[in-house]
């Protein structure tokens, strides 16, 4: 039965992997939207939220089942209650490049204009940082974990850095103001998702080790 047991968490893992891939492939997808301005990659990550959707129902279900039948020991039990929060930050990040798309889209309506934040680079860290707590969920190593928690502070000041550079173009340059507010908005999308990965980052810390390191000023 333990064997039988320890088959089905390996095959809870791989479905989280799958999970994990769908998720971040909407992100490299909205966030090439947003640098091509190509409309017909927006629908991409529409027609796709539905399947991380129904995967997400599914691992639930999944975990569930492992819990009210079996007797997991300590590590197994904060493995799978790992595995639920983990899916639900994925599904998450899946939202945040959906919201990302839809402003992309609005954006269409309008000129194409140089606009005072890098997105793309904002994006390329919070993707590293989700890459990473994943990494370190597949290898159970806490250490890479704290590592993706030490990035959250520069996608914060990023985020700010172009809240404050959109501000202030809104205010000189009223005409701009759809194109920068719809910035702004995948700006603090994107930081969101480095909130997620953050999330995954504890939620493994916590499964390696037992230690919940949630809202900590002492997590690292």
């Amino acid at each position: 039965m333990r064997v039988k047991f320890h088959q089905s968490l390996d095959e809870l893992k791989e479905k989280l992997l799958v999970m994990a891939g769908m998720a971040e492939q909407a992100i490299q997808r909205s966030i090439e939207a947003y640098r091509t301005r190509d409309l017909s990659v927006c629908e991409l990550v529409f027609r796709a939220e539905p399947s991380i959707n129904r995967l997400e129902r599914e691992i639930d279900q999944m975990a569930l089942d492992l819990l009210a039948m079996e007797q997991p020991m300590a590590i197994d039990l904060r493995f799978i209650l790992s595995v639920i929060r983990i899916n639900a930050d994925l599904e998450r990040v899946g939202d945040q490049a959906v919201n990302i798309a839809v402003r992309v889209r609005e954006m269409g309506a309008f000129a194409n204009i140089d606009l005072p934040v890098d997105i793309p680079k904002l994006a390329s860290l919070s993707s590293a940082m989700v890459r990473k707590s994943l990494q370190a969920f597949i290898e159970g190593d806490a250490e890479l974990a704290e590592s993706v928690l030490r990035l959250d502070d520069q996608v914060d000041e990023m985020n700010d850095a172009a809240f404050y550079a959109l501000s202030t173009l809104i205010k000189e340059k009223p005409e701009l103001t759809p194109q920068s507010l719809n910035a702004l908005i995948i700006a603090r999308n994107l930081e969101r998702v480095g909130d997620h990965a953050t999330n995954i980052a504890e939620d493994v810390i916590f499964w390696v080790r037992g230690a919940d390191v949630r809202h900590s000023n002492n997590a690292l």
